[in-house]
């Protein structure tokens, strides 16, 4: 068994590249000071929105040790879902976002994860690891910052210097003690473009307002979308791409090679009819590990039809 953290952290990388992974960082895990006050303090403008989760578990958020007795590391993984096309749907002027294209990333990303950690315990032995991908109160997006992945743009998505953004973030919490990267530096500069490009006006730089984004609006909203915002939804129904779209940064990004997420058929054949004359189960048996899944068969009609309006006004 291996016990020199160097070796053990650059076999793990290479065995990440190996699995798929674009990247792979390391943290000590520690206490998130500066995340915590400022995320203590976005909650209190109330930019979470309906998101009530949000506020939930803040201590385990802001410090994985918590999370986990005897954390010493987290480890952070990039896993690419950038499309080679986009998502023909019949109705040109609806779209979806590119990560929901095909199977629900929490599968695919967790799977290939699970099998980084049993290489972790074939380097060092038995171990305690918790695999993250949005399944627990983690801010993965800072995880991979001082991962030395990337830098939080002002759009509040992670950008890796030659890759974009557009990729999910996933992380194993372990009590194994590895060698943490550096973080890497910022390098949006003065660019705005994200900023200027939301029609909801929802960010700020390094700032956004959830109760005004289109993803919010389309996936997290439970009630249907406010009039207020019906002629800024861009046809979008289900997330939205805006702010990674014009991102100089995302010229770098090269078609993901993961079969599972090629879009499904139910796409491929997209009907508004059909989806109306659905009943729940069937919806739900149509959109089978979709991302899709994450709102109800009425939310995504209400979406296509605020969708639909605004195209016709």
């Amino acid at each position: 068994m291996l016990t020199d953290s160097l070796t053990i952290s650059h076999a793990l990388k290479a065995e990440a590249q190996r699995l798929g992974f674009l990247a792979c960082g390391i943290a000590q895990a520690d206490f998130l000071e500066n995340e915590a006050r400022y995320l203590e303090g976005w909650l209190n403008k109330g930019s979470q929105g309906k998101m009530t989760y949000m506020e939930n578990h803040f201590d385990l958020r802001t410090d994985p040790r918590k999370l986990m007795e005897g954390c010493r590391s987290v480890i952070s993984v990039l896993y690419n879902y950038f499309p080679e096309d986009s998502c023909p749907l019949p109705n040109e002027k609806t779209k979806i976002s590119k990560y929901a294209y095909g199977t629900d990333y929490h599968y695919v990303v967790k799977d290939k994860l699970r099998a980084l950690v049993s290489y972790l315990e074939s380097l060092v032995g038995a171990c305690a690891t918790r695999i993250c991908v949005d399944s627990a109160p983690v801010m993965d997006k800072v995880w991979a910052k001082r991962a030395g992945l990337g830098w939080i743009g002002k759009h509040t998505n992670l950008i890796a210097k030659g890759r974009g953004s557009f990729f999910f973030i996933g992380e194993i919490i372990t009590d194994v003690i590895l060698l943490p990267d550096e973080p890497t530096l910022d390098y949006c500069g003065r660019c705005r473009r994200c900023i200027d490009a939301c029609p909801t006006n929802a960010l700020q730089p390094y700032e956004i307002d959830a109760s005004r984004c289109i993803s919010y609006l389309t996936i997290e909203l439970k009630d249907n979308i406010p009039t207020e915002f019906h002629a800024k939804m861009d046809g979008w129904i289900f997330g939205c791409d805006i702010c990674q779209d014009v991102c100089p940064w995302n010229r770098f990004s090269v078609p993901h090679q993961e079969p599972l997420f090629k879009p499904i058929e139910a796409l491929l054949h997209f009907s508004e009819q059909e989806l109306t004359d659905l009943s729940s189960n069937q919806y739900r048996k149509k959109f089978k590990n979709s991302p899709l899944l994450r709102i109800k068969r009425e939310k995504l009609l209400d979406n296509i039809l605020v969708a639909r309006n605004e195209n016709n006004d």
